[in-house]
């Protein structure tokens, strides 16, 4: 019987060094070879230029070098730190009080010479485009507000007030007085709004539309109002009762296309400032002065 032939012992070795090489070896992948003309072949040669011949440097494929190579290409900026920052917040401008009068009319109540920092109630209005632009400020820590009525009384007025939650925010809200009660208007507007509360006092800035559609609720500024002034504390962000009994009110009609600086002196300084009381002031030194007959 025939044997069959006897196979050379070094047919095998071949292929066993390719299975050895693993199968990165056995064929490269469509995005190493590179489809159609211009591709690039599994060594990063381009193909059908003349520099084909010329090996293009590869980088290393260990996970650790291509990690430390993308957190540097991707992460690091020029100035070495590892993640772009913020951009910082812009803290609340502080109100200038050298524009009243100038380029925005201001109302402040309180001390002689006080300003929007120390003033018990200070309010700033100026035009800005179609919108008026609204500063208060107020000596408390719950809420400060403004607003605008036919008369000096309470009943019937448009209100935005500013209002120092538990959360530690001021947000601007808009209220209807119906008699002595404020009533929540949803419809508020407000924009533009900031608010900050510091060293116990509530302080905001605003923008409301000179004309709006037709509403009971919501005033046209580009006519002449009474301005109410109002602040007192607040109760988990509800307003309360203001803290004094007759809140101060502009003498006449506010228009917000005239710029004024008004001081109204507060309660203290009301005692004193008065002709009446200057005049018993007088009469009284006279007395003492003279003596009795």
């Amino acid at each position: 019987m025939a044997r069959p032939p006897r196979q050379r012992p070094g047919a095998w070795v071949p292929l066993l060094l390719l299975l050895l090489a693993g199968p990165g070896t056995c064929a490269a992948s469509p995005a190493d070879d590179g489809a159609g003309p211009g591709g690039r072949g599994p060594r990063g040669r381009v193909r059908g230029d003349a520099g084909a011949d010329e090996a293009v440097p590869r980088h290393d494929s260990s996970y650790g070098t291509f990690a430390g190579e993308f957190y540097d290409l991707r992460y690091l900026s020029e100035e070495g730190y590892p993640f772009p920052t913020a951009p910082p917040v812009d803290p609340f401008a502080k109100i200038k009080v050298d524009d009243c009068g100038k380029t925005k009319g201001c109302f402040r109540y309180g001390k002689p010479g006080c300003n929007a920092e120390t003033c018990d109630y200070f309010l700033s209005y100026r035009m800005i485009g179609a919108d008026v632009e609204f500063e208060l400020s107020a000596d408390t820590d719950g809420w400060v507000a403004v607003g605008f009525s036919s008369d000096k009384k309470m009943g019937g007025d448009d209100v935005m007030a500013c209002v120092h939650d538990d959360n530690g925010r001021v947000r601007i809200q808009h209220f209807y007085n119906v008699g002595q009660w404020a009533k929540e208007i949803q419809r508020n507007p407000a924009r533009d709004e900031e608010g900050v509360f510091e060293n116990n006092r509530v302080t905001c800035r605003f923008k409301r539309p000179v004309n709006v559609p037709r509403d009971e609720t919501i005033v046209d500024l580009h006519l002449s109002w009474y301005y109410l002034f109002a602040w007192g504390p607040a109760i988990q962000g509800s307003i309360t009762r203001h803290d004094i009994d007759s809140p101060p009110t502009s003498e006449r009609v506010v228009s917000i296309y005239k710029y004024e600086d008004i001081f109204m002196p507060s309660a203290a300084y009301q005692t004193f400032s008065s002709p009446f009381c200057l005049l018993l002031i007088v009469a009284l030194t006279f007395y003492l002065l003279m003596g009795t007959p």
